[in-house]
């Protein structure tokens, strides 16, 4: 009996032409989204990687390292992958993402190993607000801005709009308050409105854990140029949640 074709909203529900509509657009019309979406896609893949390496004897080292290497990983073969060579994706990055693992391993030093991932990633965050806060005329005024700001980026990260590392639901209770919970209803509204590449960089970095340097991978950019759409970002949610 031959298989009907799809047509109409059947081709859009079908997951193997939607993958190949989001490789179209990644690759040959250089869409961002389409880029973000085939990455978050394939995040099990990378994180499984790294897990794997971790249980095989690297539990010395910070588990969110490995898969900062294994998002580096999966970030080189979204760039090397050819959809049209009729192998599926995952069977040609697997290897190609255990052996960036593997390398960044390697080439760890040892200052490397002993600064985690999360106080790495909260230097980045104070690097690019600082720019935000600074008032050579009122230095108390500059830093609290900056305590301001790395408030929202704690509030994106453990309110429950975005995700935690353990998973857990860290969201305040009923008796926190009217007025944190307007303050939520602000800022999730507010990330919904913020610009394309804005968003990218808030969501991947506080959701997904991408340090700057792996959100530069993704969106073809500069470490600099990401700061500054992160600092950017922080600054319309500062100002949106002053006027709630």
């Amino acid at each position: 009996m031959k298989r009907q074709r799809a047509s109409g909203l059947g081709l859009l529900l079908d997951p193997l032409r939607a993958e190949a509509a989001l490789w179209r657009r990644a690759r040959f019309e250089d869409d961002t989204s389409s880029r973000e979406a085939l990455f978050n896609r394939y995040l099990v893949l990378a994180r499984s990687v790294a897990a794997r390496h971790f249980k095989w004897g690297h539990q010395s080292t910070d588990r969110g390292d490995l898969e900062q290497f294994a998002y580096e990983g999966l970030l080189q073969s979204l760039d090397c992958y050819d959809p049209l060579n009729g192998v599926p994706f995952g069977v040609f990055a697997r290897p190609r993402i255990a052996g960036i693992v593997s390398d960044g391993m390697a080439r760890m030093s040892d200052v490397d190993a002993q600064l985690s991932r999360r106080r790495r990633m909260r230097q980045e965050r104070v690097r690019s607000l600082a720019a935000i806060s600074e008032r050579s005329d009122d230095p108390l005024a500059s830093l609290a801005d900056l305590a301001i700001d790395l408030a929202l980026g704690l509030m994106l990260e453990g309110t429950g709009m975005m995700a935690t590392d353990g998973g857990a639901d860290v969201r305040p209770t009923a008796y926190e308050g009217l007025a944190w919970r307007q303050a939520q209803a602000a800022m999730a509204a507010g990330l919904v409105q913020l610009p394309d590449k804005e968003g990218i960089v808030i969501r991947q970095h506080y959701q997904t854990g991408l340090t700057f340097a792996r959100i530069a991978d993704l969106l073809r950019l500069s470490n600099g140029r990401v700061s500054q759409l992160h600092r950017s970002a922080i600054e319309r949610l500062r100002r949106r949640l002053r006027h709630y």
